[in-house]
């Protein structure tokens, strides 16, 4: 190569250019005021979002470990599955502040690669602020904080910044669990440490939790893809975490594909499913299901894989040109038995099971199996670590008083805690006689009549369109599912007042199943699931009054609920409330509303 120098008379020139370079080279220049405020806000953000950002650590200081991130001011914290596996029930979290707190395990989403814990030490943490994840779009900025590498030794942990360069995206299930769904894609560096870490938008607001990124096989070097699991997808399960089991996604019982015009149909479907029940069939057409229309099978999968198992959310679809509009009860993707089984190995459950019939409703998810190596979490990389390892420290004493290990939940302190919280609540705002045998209430029905119910300890009776119904309660409830066309309305009356009468320890089995929508209703509610008899019973009470919302009552998981709408909580004579107005629906009718009159409460008289 030849180097050309500077000419005898192009010399002065090129001294005179070099001394004024010189001369300026380090001379402050002015920001543009717009520059200077993005940087600061920028700045801001990130400083925001790292606080409540956590390192999790195995008890044991044993390698290995991952990142989170607090969600409520008590200590609530999300994380991966796969993050928690190798911890066992407890793990240590270092904060930005500088302090490593004691965390407990609350409850677990292995299909979903999430699972919630509980930090312990103080009740002011600081939170992240979640926000609607279906907002976030293409070309957003967003930055991933976390414990990339498990660099933070001084739990101060590590920013990585980019845009998100997809939306909705849907991978396969790995190995024979995890099944990433509805995620969201980004440049930012997620590397082996990150997991379980959160996403950010510019605003410093949480958007979701990374778990996966996509590697180069032999160096293990991040090759610009991330994935995140969307925060409305966690938020649809918190609920269900906090209740301290192992939980499971949902499934609809019918499977699509794409046909010939590009239509979205049903290409094979269960006629136990409740879509069945609903009326969806074979080469009908998906036209909208969960608050999303369906354009392709890759929109109807990743919107189902955001929902638990036993959610009724809104379905339509079409057939010969005619739009149907439902609501349908999503089934799980495993049995009760095979999550406890890929879980926590073989044994007999300790979930309620009803007699004679599949286990009932959720214990939820499974497996300890990490996603394959070329795209996977992004902890798999740690393949030193055994997914089944199980720290051998004891729990410190603040720890254990949080754990109660019982087969079928993560951590089974929690259940007991959440159903007591509810009970407490509902007691409070309803100021009901617990200890009452015999209840007297009538009233008319908005079809036309009279209604008339007397609720004993050995028999109940109803006045219901001109006919007495009666139940005898020495004998099994499930073959008196009284008046006809109603799925069991007295059996539910029964069952309501057996509910407050005896509590949930006394009640027969009951659990806490988490937060559940109720069609046509905004928000969730605490629902606790009572079996007794061969019934299972699920009680909807308000998060924000406490009060008793719905109760649906059914002998068998394959067929539609007697259903209970409850409002207009009013005080009778001796100053207890009672919803005044009901409303009785099975299957996708009405059956007839009741508006109470009358309302008594009493001791049965002894023999």
């Amino acid at each position: 190569m030849t180097v050309l120098l500077p000419s005898k008379f192009c010399l002065p020139m090129f001294v005179l250019c070099l001394g004024w370079l010189v001369a300026n080279v380090g001379q402050s220049q002015t920001v543009p005021a717009a520059v200077s405020q993005a940087e600061q806000q920028r700045i801001a953000a990130i400083r925001k979002a790292s606080a409540p950002t956590i390192c999790i650590f195995p008890p044991n200081g044993s390698d290995g470990g991952g990142s989170g991130v607090v969600i409520s001011a008590d200590g609530y914290a999300v994380t991966n599955f796969h993050v928690v596996k190798p911890c066992g029930n407890h793990m240590r979290c270092g904060m930005n502040d500088g302090r490593l707190y004691d965390a407990v395990l609350v409850g677990l989403d292995p299909t979903g690669d999430v699972a919630l814990i509980k930090l312990l030490g103080r009740e002011d943490f600081p939170t992240a602020e979640m926000v609607d994840s279906d907002d976030v779009q293409v070309g957003d900025w967003c930055f991933a904080v976390g414990n990339p590498f498990l660099l933070a030794y001084d739990f101060q942990p590590t920013i990585t910044y980019g845009i998100v360069s997809g939306t909705h995206r849907y991978q396969e299930p790995a190995g024979t669990i995890l099944e990433y769904t509805d995620c969201i894609q980004t440049d930012a560096a997620i590397n082996p440490g990150n997991s379980g870490g959160p996403l950010f938008n510019a605003d410093g607001q949480l958007i979701g939790i990374n778990g996966r990124g996509s590697f180069e096989k032999r160096g293990r070097v991040n090759v610009g893809v991330g994935y995140a699991i969307s925060i409305n997808q966690v938020k649809h399960f918190l609920g269900y975490l906090r209740s301290g089991r192992i939980v499971d996604h949902a499934t609809l019982g019918a499977t699509v594909g794409t046909d010939e015009d590009g239509r979205t149909v049903v290409t094979n479907i269960l006629d136990s499913s409740d879509a069945y029940r609903r009326g969806l069939r074979y080469g009908d057409e998906l036209v909208y299901f969960g608050n999303r229309n369906i354009t392709s099978a890759n929109d109807f999968k990743n919107v189902l894989g955001i929902y638990p198992k036993g959610w009724r959310v809104p379905l339509s679809f079409r057939r010969d040109g005619k739009r149907t509009d439902t609501f349908v009860r999503l089934a799980g993707v495993h049995s009760a038995e095979e999550i406890i089984l890929l879980t926590q190995g073989p044994g007999e459950p300790e979930i309620p099971i009803r007699p004679n019939r599949s286990p009932n409703p959720d214990p939820n998810q499974p497996p300890d199996e990490q996603p394959p190596s070329d795209d996977t979490p992004e902890s798999n990389p740690h393949k030193t670590e055994s997914p089944d390892a199980k720290s051998d420290q004891a729990m410190p004493a603040e720890v254990a008083a949080l754990f109660a290990e019982r087969r079928g939940y993560a951590n089974y302190y929690f259940n007991e805690l959440e159903t007591q919280r509810i009970w407490s609540a509902f007691l409070d705002s309803c100021q009901v006689q617990a200890d009452a045998t015999v209840w007297n209430f009538h009233g008319q029905l908005r079809s036309g009549g009279t209604f008339q119910a007397s609720l004993k300890p050995d028999q109940a009776t109803l006045l219901w369109k001109e006919s007495t119904e009666t139940l005898d309660l020495t004998h099994n409830l499930d073959n008196q599912l009284v008046p006809e066309g109603t799925g069991g309305l007295l059996p539910t009356f029964h069952l309501w007042q057996r509910m407050l009468k005896e509590g949930p320890k006394l009640y027969g089995s009951v659990y806490y199943l988490g937060q559940a929508p109720i069609p046509q209703q905004d928000g969730l509610f605490d629902v606790l699931i009572g079996i007794y008899d061969i019934f299972e019973t699920r009680f909807y009470f308000s998060p924000q009054t406490g009060q008793l919302v719905l109760i649906e009552t059914s002998p068998d998981p394959e067929t539609d609920p007697c259903e209970i709408y409850l409002s207009d909580y009013r005080q009778n004579a001796t100053g207890q409330l009672f919803p005044m107005q009901m409303e009785v629906r099975f299957g996708d009718q009405t059956v007839d509303a009741l508006n109470v009159e009358t309302f008594t409460s009493a001791e049965a008289e002894q023999p």
